[in-house]
């Protein structure tokens, strides 16, 4: 079946069960194989390398997202060998367009581990899964419950919520404090038995029951023993991320369009979009046509400023100017290997950013004059 520390008392605390709660186990349980879900691809396998795959997609993606991507990385890379023998552009183009590109170049590393370390075969305790690249507790914890039956919690996102409120515990889940209460809790409500089912409810509770707003807690199974429900607190917790005013970047993104084809660069890792393809940056402020002859070899005329592109980081927002550029002339230059030409019909088949994306939606949509 698959789905989809310090322990200081503090409001709520009360209600923290002290010993595993056999009742609140079975009832997710209970839940869990009469409504929860059964039927995704990555379900009913004990094989390790497509749970560890889901696992990393589904990290800060919804299921409806994942789902196709799922299928197209698998039968492409359908064990961790065939993974780590991929070039890493591979990868990334089958990765193209789902976001959060280091859990990519994570799972890549980690398949090469997986080959050169563990002679090709999926680690299978805890504390081995977690070495690996990209792979934290909770993650560890859920591959090997699902994949070899193990006894472990787990603590993802949504497990975080539905614990927070059952339990009362509050402040924000990021912290320090807050998430050592809620592994403590995790911990000492983890049943005896049945812990895949259980682990697969929690998944399915958190993330279709105790959603973040306006949480179903009428067809929730736990609700009786809920603490956040008794004491008139679900709407608050857990407590949200601290507010902060994120910083705002701009980019000029140049479109170099000639014969059809435009121009791309590899952007370098680590870093945001690191080992993608994406457009040349520049600054506003440049000279566009000697920029253009001095780096790419390119003779370009005036073209055409699109519209901007916003594009929000969890760290900051970005806007996007793109510049589309019309390329009289083109001098080769041996030895680019982070450079190349490629045809508008092409691009969406490369690993580009989402917001790359987007751009070379609007460029196919109006012809530039002149091209």
């Amino acid at each position: 079946m698959r789905r989809a520390g310090n322990d200081t008392p503090g409001p709520g605390s009360a209600s923290l069960p002290r010993v595993a709660d056999s009742a609140f186990g079975r009832e997710v349980v209970a839940w869990q194989r009469e409504h929860g879900r059964h039927t995704l691809p990555w379900q009913n396998t004990r094989d390790p390398y497509a749970i560890w795959v889901s696992e990393i997609m589904l990290q800060q993606t919804q299921v409806a997202t994942v789902v196709p991507y799922y299928e197209r990385f698998m039968k492409r890379f359908p064990d961790a060998v065939t993974l780590a023998n991929a070039a890493p552009d591979d990868v990334l183009a089958h990765w193209s367009g789902l976001g959060y590109y280091s859990r990519a170049r994570h799972l890549h590393r980690a398949a090469v581990a997986i080959r050169d370390l563990h002679a090709g075969s999926f680690p299978d305790t805890v504390d081995a899964v977690e070495s690996l690249a990209g792979i934290g507790r909770s993650t560890a914890a859920a591959i090997v419950v699902f994949a070899y039956g193990g006894r472990h919690a787990i603590l993802d996102g949504n497990v975080k919520r539905l614990l927070a409120r059952y339990c009362a515990i509050p402040g924000y889940p990021g912290d320090a404090r807050t998430a050592a209460q809620l592994w403590a809790a995790a911990e000492r409500l983890l049943p005896h038995d049945d812990v895949e089912a259980y682990t697969q409810g929690l998944m399915d509770l958190g993330s279709t029951i105790c959603v973040r707003r306006r949480p179903h807690c009428g067809a929730c199974p736990v609700q009786s023993g809920c603490a956040a429900l008794r004491e008139g607190l679900v709407d608050t917790l857990p407590a949200p991320r601290p507010r902060k005013t994120l910083p705002h970047k701009s980019i000029v993104m140049l479109i170099l369009e000639h014969e059809g084809a435009v121009l791309l660069e590899k952007r370098p890792a680590p870093g945001i979009w690191g080992g993608l393809w994406s457009f040349p940056e520049a600054e506003a402020s440049d000279d566009f046509a000697a920029l253009c002859a001095e780096r790419f070899g390119a003779d370009v005329s005036s073209g055409e400023r699109m519209a901007d592109v916003e594009h929000g980081f969890t760290h900051y927002t970005l806007t996007i100017s793109p510049q589309r550029l019309n390329v009289r002339a083109v001098q080769p230059r041996a030895g680019e290997t982070q450079r190349l030409w490629l045809r508008l019909a092409e691009v969406t088949d490369a690993a580009i950013p989402a917001p790359v994306r987007r751009i070379v939606a609007l460029v196919n949509a109006r012809a530039l004059p002149g091209v």
